[in-house]
């Protein structure tokens, strides 16, 4: 089976939750292993509510949050519900810290990892650099090397040709220059589902009404459905095979402006990087979401 860990900012919109929900029941149905979760975005419930929310999926994993993440602005208008439910969690407080989690599960992996990120790159920029301890004797860069199969990224908008911008790579400084980083240095595989691949995919709007998921899109304001960013992007991991998802890729070399967050990409057939481009209509992967939730 596939281990992966999963990081996301659970910040404000409600596509996160629709993609924790997809890992969620790919983890129960033994498809993938979730390992743990990392959040990037910090809000005042953010842990209590994740916990909560995959608790109502039926998954218990570790949770590492970025405590210093509270420089990304907004308020998240279904926290407050999901973090008045039961969960292990007290506040953000007793969640890991998140390069340490990081280190932890890689380091105790039998076989090789797969992350999947739908968050913001802070977390991952920080774990290249993160120095040995007592979980490895590896420093960040090359305990990923040994143990990281392959980096699916949910980032860049990459259908612009003289540089696009996104949210995750640009929301600020402290984003860009970790995409700046993670994009020189990552090493192994790198994946990027862009901004304009799942903006006009809208999914989530069948879930019935007694469904806790169905209620955080009402919250969020998306009862009829939400771009599906980030789930398209756990499908297109769970698939591990782009054309089999659906996609064709383009390789080369990614690289963000660390000051703007404006990405850019360097075609080269024998790059590491790469991003997808869709062979499918919006329905189509629309309906492979909603029938998976």
């Amino acid at each position: 089976m596939r281990n992966v860990i999963l990081g996301t900012d659970w910040w404000t919109d409600c596509d996160d939750a629709v993609a924790v929900r997809l890992l969620a029941n790919l983890h129960r149905a033994g498809h993938l292993r979730l390992l743990g979760v990392a959040v990037s975005g910090c809000m005042e419930d953010s842990v209590r509510s994740l916990d909560a929310f995959l608790r109502d999926c039926g998954v218990e994993v570790p949770i590492g949050i970025d405590l210093e993440a509270t420089d990304f602005g907004g308020r998240p208008p279904y926290q407050k519900r999901l973090a008045a439910l039961p969960s292990r969690f007290g506040g953000n407080a007793d969640a890991e810290n998140p390069v340490g989690l990081y280190r932890r599960l890689l380091a105790a992996s039998c076989g090789p990892v797969e992350l999947i990120e739908i968050g913001y790159p802070q977390i991952l920029a920080a774990l290249l650099d993160s120095p040995a301890d007592a979980y490895s004797p590896l420093d960040g860069e090359s305990l990923v090397r040994a143990k990281v199969s392959r980096l699916w990224i949910m980032a860049g908008k990459w259908d612009e040709p003289d540089g696009g911008r996104e949210n995750n790579f640009a929301r600020n400084r402290r984003a860009s220059a970790a995409a700046a980083h993670l994009c020189d240095r990552w090493p192994t595989p790198v994946t990027f589902l862009g901004w304009e691949v799942g903006s006009t995919v809208i999914s989530g709007a069948k879930l019935p009404d007694c469904d806790l998921l169905r209620q955080v899109l009402i919250d969020h304001g998306s009862a009829a459905g939400r771009s599906s960013w980030d789930p398209m992007l756990i499908l297109l991991a769970a698939a591990g095979d782009p054309e089999k998802a659906g996609y064709r890729c383009v390789y080369g070399t990614a690289s963000v402006d660390p000051e703007s967050g404006r990405n850019y990409f360097r075609q080269a057939s024998d790059g590491s990087h790469c991003y997808v481009v869709k062979l499918r209509p919006d329905a189509w992967y629309a309906a492979e979401i909603d029938r998976r939730l």
